[in-house]
């Protein structure tokens, strides 16, 4: 599997990257293009060893993306839960192997929903879910296996997770008693987070990022 990389200039640890603390960036359907490295070299900005692995890999090229206007839907329709809790498990260990000691995932769109799979699966310190479709539907069983606090990113104006949608989420960590945080900006839409896609908002995207580094110093410790 191939996945993207990007390391702090300067270091906050005693690691082979200079980097005590690390994040996992998971792509959209679009695959890890311009703007998935360009949020993981804003990550390393902020002093994270950041990785960004290629979910497709098992039925793409290494590098595939796919146009916002045009998205080749065959990529995402083959991915399977353990495939990418594998891949997201290689990740993490990766950063373990860089001698990372706290690890967060950050994901958006279907990298959304597979950040609350990451918290169920792996002893992740937080977990970043921007817009995650597809969680209400598959994973609230997963609810009770969360590692990690979790902040949940949501528009009020996306068509793909309904306000049905985002209570029966919340619901399922109120029952198994896992701790979050979520955030809805009533005007915003589906990937608002992402400036290069039409549904991008400016003021939104604004507040979530400084939100996002927040509750990953809170719990990760820079």
């Amino acid at each position: 599997m191939q996945a993207y990389t990007a390391i702090p200039a300067q270091g906050n640890g005693p690691t082979d990257s200079g980097a005590s603390c690390g994040v996992i960036v998971i792509q959209e359907a679009f695959g890890v293009n311009h703007y998935i490295r360009g949020i993981a070299d804003r990550f390393a900005k902020e002093g994270y060893l950041s990785i960004a692995p290629e979910l497709f890999h098992r039925t793409a090229p290494p590098g595939f993306e796919t146009p916002y206007t045009a998205m080749d839907r065959s990529h995402m329709g083959a991915l399977t839960d353990e495939g990418i809790a594998a891949d997201l498990a290689a990740a993490y260990e990766w950063l373990v192997r860089q001698k990372v000691e706290k690890i967060a995932a950050v994901g958006f769109c279907m990298g959304g929903r597979a950040a609350f799979l990451a918290d169920a699966t792996l002893p992740l310190a937080a977990a970043v879910s921007f817009y995650g479709g597809g969680i209400a539907q598959t994973l609230l069983p997963r609810a009770k296996d969360l590692h990690a606090p979790i902040l949940l990113l949501w528009g009020g104006f996306d068509k793909h997770i309904s306000a049905t949608d985002r209570r029966a989420v919340l619901d399922a960590l109120d029952a198994a008693g896992k701790p979050y945080a979520h955030v809805l900006w009533s005007d915003a839409d589906h990937g608002f987070f992402c400036d290069e896609r039409a549904s991008f908002s400016p003021s939104a995207s604004a507040q979530a990022w400084p939100l996002t580094l927040a509750f990953l110093r809170t719990h990760l410790g820079i």
